[in-house]
Protein backbone atom coordinates (compact mmCIF):
# COMPACT_ATOMS: atom_id res chain seq x y z
CA UNK A 1 0.00 0.00 0.00
CA UNK A 2 1.32 3.50 -0.93
CA UNK A 3 1.89 6.06 1.94
CA UNK A 4 0.29 9.37 0.92
CA UNK A 5 3.26 11.38 2.51
CA UNK A 6 3.57 15.85 2.54
CA UNK A 7 7.41 16.71 2.32
CA UNK A 8 7.44 20.40 4.01
CA UNK A 9 10.94 22.42 4.21
CA UNK A 10 10.99 24.26 6.71
CA UNK A 11 14.27 27.28 7.18
CA UNK A 12 16.82 26.59 10.10
CA UNK A 13 15.93 30.10 10.96
CA UNK A 14 13.00 29.41 11.49
CA UNK A 15 13.33 26.33 13.46
CA UNK A 16 15.47 28.65 15.84
CA UNK A 17 12.71 31.05 16.58
CA UNK A 18 9.99 28.18 17.05
CA UNK A 19 7.67 26.24 14.74
CA UNK A 20 3.95 25.43 15.29
CA UNK A 21 2.19 22.87 13.33
CA UNK A 22 -1.80 22.90 13.63
CA UNK A 23 -4.37 21.58 11.82
CA UNK A 24 -6.63 23.98 10.30
CA UNK A 25 -9.69 23.50 13.10
CA UNK A 26 -7.17 23.53 15.74
CA UNK A 27 -6.09 26.77 14.61
CA UNK A 28 -9.52 28.09 13.74
CA UNK A 29 -10.11 27.77 17.14
CA UNK A 30 -7.22 29.42 18.33
CA UNK A 31 -8.16 32.42 16.44
CA UNK A 32 -11.79 32.59 17.71
CA UNK A 33 -10.04 32.45 21.20
CA UNK A 34 -7.54 35.09 20.98
CA UNK A 35 -7.96 38.40 22.34
CA UNK A 36 -7.43 41.46 20.24
CA UNK A 37 -5.08 43.67 20.87
CA UNK A 38 -5.86 47.60 21.45
CA UNK A 39 -3.74 50.52 21.62
CA UNK A 40 -4.26 53.98 22.58
CA UNK A 41 -2.62 56.98 22.59
CA UNK A 42 -1.96 60.44 23.86
CA UNK A 43 -3.63 60.74 27.67
CA UNK A 44 -5.95 57.89 27.45
CA UNK A 45 -2.68 56.06 27.33
CA UNK A 46 -1.16 57.97 29.77
CA UNK A 47 -4.06 56.93 31.97
CA UNK A 48 -3.79 53.46 31.86
CA UNK A 49 0.13 53.53 32.05
CA UNK A 50 -0.71 55.49 35.11
CA UNK A 51 -3.24 52.45 36.17
CA UNK A 52 -1.15 49.78 35.41
CA UNK A 53 2.08 51.32 37.52
CA UNK A 54 -0.19 51.79 40.01
CA UNK A 55 -1.45 48.23 40.51
CA UNK A 56 2.21 46.79 40.21
CA UNK A 57 3.43 48.77 42.89
CA UNK A 58 0.30 48.00 45.68
CA UNK A 59 1.15 44.16 44.15
CA UNK A 60 5.06 44.46 45.16
CA UNK A 61 3.59 46.15 48.50
CA UNK A 62 1.41 43.08 49.52
CA UNK A 63 -1.60 45.16 49.60
CA UNK A 64 -3.67 43.13 46.74
CA UNK A 65 -5.50 39.73 47.57
CA UNK A 66 -6.23 36.71 45.50
CA UNK A 67 -9.26 35.59 44.63
CA UNK A 68 -10.89 32.28 43.33
CA UNK A 69 -13.72 34.22 41.76
CA UNK A 70 -14.87 37.67 41.49
CA UNK A 71 -17.92 36.27 43.49
CA UNK A 72 -15.29 36.72 46.67
CA UNK A 73 -15.77 40.32 46.18
CA UNK A 74 -19.05 40.84 47.64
Amino acid sequence: MAKNIATIEIPKSALSKGVVILGLSAYKKLQEKAVPAYYFSGKKAEEIDKLVKEGLDEHKKGKTIRLKSLADLR
